[in-house]
């Protein structure tokens, strides 16, 4: 079949689709099941703003999909619309720093967010970046919330100097107000913030727990109900992938992400409904998606720390320890010419993989021995070798330590 005759099979076809946009991750719905709880808590906390107050700072802790920037999202939403009614003005600035991992890009983005606009993405010194926000933002008399999602990346990164100066700025501001949100699925992050920090926080914590199969599925009925025509998605495949994303650890971005994919697969067969068999196929497709763009977005000894882990598991080694994992690390950074980083961080970063659901890093006992962490892969290796594969350097490396022969019959492994 031609690709002409590809196009106009698909415009020929009445879509299954009726609104694809609310299984994007970025969709807020009017209703956020079982989520009630945190946003109560969220309101109650900036509700003082409307009578003029400065709201506590907030960390919300809890693993990927758990709601955590939904429920953010939503609060400040209905905030404004009620700052709006009673002629107060609200703003707030939305700042992922996985993607802004560096204190100079974090500031120009909220700059973009509050809407002064036409910064250079570099070349200006942060100190004068942060004086436009103070001078921009005390000009309007206004209150701004500034989320910082995933805001452990930038303290790993580029240090706390960036929240240190926002939990300050309100020294600065004759009119204005500011409060944070920091968003993280690291419980352990304030263990990497300077005690100056901590205490110019002053913060309340939020934290979200994971959604059970059950939840999932309200979540995935609801937006299968915006999504797609009436009948399409059978009870059975919303079932399906809600326990799929249910023992992922109750990630719904997960099941959002699976009935999307499900339905474009469901689309290109040509099938009239969303069945079991779709959602099984859309399994494959997501891991791989979501395990490639986990992988490519770690910072570099993250990286060098999970190649460590994946040639010994290629190597067939039955017990990854700490030490063998350091190991090996130590002599891939040689011979990549890197500066292999010290016990305590290499330990912060198989606790940074466990927490992002690569490995799982119990700590065991090993009687008079002491005690280490014994390491497995919670991802495909043959996925991770592959990943590795597309950079000249990591498959260097691969080969000097697995054997050419070796990674070819990971890769060929059915």
């Amino acid at each position: 079949m031609s690709v002409d005759q590809i196009f106009d099979e698909l415009l020929n076809r009445e879509s299954l689709f009726i609104n694809k946009r609310v299984l994007s991750h970025d969709y807020i719905p009017e209703i956020l099941p079982h989520r009630e709880a945190e946003i109560q808590k969220l309101a109650y906390i900036l509700a003082s703003a409307l009578k003029g107050g400065k709201p506590s700072n907030v960390f919300m802790y809890g693993k990927t999909g758990t709601g955590k920037t939904a429920v953010a999202k939503y609060v400040l939403k209905k905030l404004i619309e009620r700052g709006e009614r009673l002629g107060l003005h609200f703003k707030y600035a939305y700042v992922n720093c996985r993607y802004r991992k560096t204190n100079y890009r974090v500031l120009v983005k909220i700059c973009e967010e509050i809407g002064c606009r036409g910064l250079p993405e570099t070349g200006l010194p942060a100190d004068v970046i942060f004086d436009k926000i103070v001078k921009y933002i005390d000009e309007r008399d206004q209150l701004v919330v500034i989320i910082l999602d995933e805001l452990d990346w930038l303290v790993k990164t580029s240090g706390d100097d960036i929240l240190y100066q926002l939990t300050r700025i309100n020294n600065e501001l004759n009119k204005a107000q500011v409060s944070i949100i920091g968003i993280t699925n690291d419980i352990k992050f304030k263990n990497y913030l300077d005690g100056r920090v901590l205490s110019s926080l002053s913060e309340e914590s939020i934290v979200f727990r994971p959604y059970n199969s059950e939840q999932l599925y309200d979540i995935l009925k609801q937006r299968a109900e915006m999504a797609f025509r009436e009948g399409v998605v059978t009870e059975g495949a919303l079932r399906l992938a809600a326990a799929y994303a249910g023992r992922e650890h109750g990630d719904a971005r997960r099941a959002i992400d699976l009935l999307r994919v499900a339905g474009e697969i469901a689309e290109r067969e040509g099938a009239s409904k969303i069945l079991e068999e779709h959602i099984i196929k859309a399994v494959d497709e997501v891991d791989k998606d979501i395990i490639g763009a986990t992988v490519r977005d770690l910072p570099l000894q993250e990286q060098l720390v999970l190649l460590a882990i994946t040639v010994l598991k290629a190597l067939g080694e039955q017990q990854i320890t700490t030490g063998k994992v350091k190991n090996t690390y130590e002599k891939i950074c040689t011979y990549l010419g890197y500066s292999p980083l010290s016990l305590r961080r290499l330990n912060d970063i198989l606790s940074d993989l466990e927490t992002l659901g690569i490995i799982l890093a119990p700590v065991t006992s090993l009687g008079r021995y002491g005690r280490t962490k014994l390491i497995s892969l919670e991802v495909d290796l043959k996925s991770l070798v592959k990943i590795f594969l597309e950079d000249s350097l990591y498959a260097a490396a691969l080969s000097e330590f697995v054997g050419e022969e070796a990674i070819q019959k990971i890769v060929k492994a059915k």
